[in-house]
């Protein structure tokens, strides 16, 4: 027993298990934060007419939701060098991780959008607000409450599901894991010195969603004594 928790302990602070934590972390904060990127855009592109660009929208939705992910990597990675297209893992896990995540991030910012009645959008637009100054100052402000907790969650997902990229040969935390056990078959401690990562890396994205829910709500209980209107005033003269 303290011989398996002494070799834990030796893999928790390796150089080989913390550069790839490292790798667990970054392929997770850069697909994330372009997957909401993307989820945005889509959104927004969804709150329009046009049915050529919604229709583009549904597709990429439809592709993005209906295949497995860990497809996706493999497409990425394998297929696009038949086009002359050469990516690193990290990368090629990057950007099948963040066109799979903007699918799901999209949902979640329609239902934030959707959320903020017509009647605020038309009051806005009465005060001579053009279109993105109504979506910057009275939509997405109203949007975050029921954004940010979805987020969340999908961020502790993709910290999970950047796993997958081992398959792809990137020294992420799982693959690591796995290869240190192999070498001496001594499993339980190497898995169990990954799961502490894990949880570790969990338990930080959880203590930043907190922080920005109660910021949110800190500073939306200062703005509650204003009005509508005296908002929006003081925000187009700004």
């Amino acid at each position: 027993m303290n011989d398996s928790v002494t070799l834990i302990l030796s893999y928790l602070s390796s150089a080989n298990f913390l550069r790839a934590a490292g790798m667990t972390l970054a392929l997770t904060v850069c697909s994330m934060l372009l997957g909401m990127l993307i989820g945005l855009i889509v959104a927004l592109l969804q709150e329009r007419r046009n049915r050529l660009v919604r229709a583009l929208v549904m597709l990429y939705l439809w592709l993005f939701r209906g295949t497995p992910v860990l497809l996706q990597i493999i497409f990425i990675f394998n297929v696009l060098p038949n086009f002359g297209i050469l990516l690193s893992g990290f990368t090629s896990g990057v950007i099948a991780l963040a066109l799979n995540e903007g699918a799901y991030m999209a949902e979640i910012y329609r239902s934030g959008l959707q959320s903020v009645g017509a009647r605020q959008r038309t009051a806005g637009y009465a005060l001579g607000m053009r279109g993105w100054q109504v979506m910057r100052y009275v939509v997405l402000p109203q949007a975050m409450k029921v954004v940010i907790p979805p987020t969340g969650n999908q961020f502790m997902g993709m910290l999970k599901n950047s796993a997958l990229v081992s398959v792809i040969a990137v020294e992420e935390l799982l693959l690591v894991a796995d290869q240190t056990a192999s070498a001496n078959f001594r499993y339980l401690e190497s898995l169990t010195a990954a799961a502490v990562y894990y949880l570790i890396m969990t338990t930080l994205f959880m203590l930043i969603q907190q922080l920005i829910e109660q910021r949110f709500k800190t500073q939306r209980s200062q703005e509650a004594p204003r009005s509508w209107s005296q908002r929006f005033l003081r925000m187009t003269r700004a």
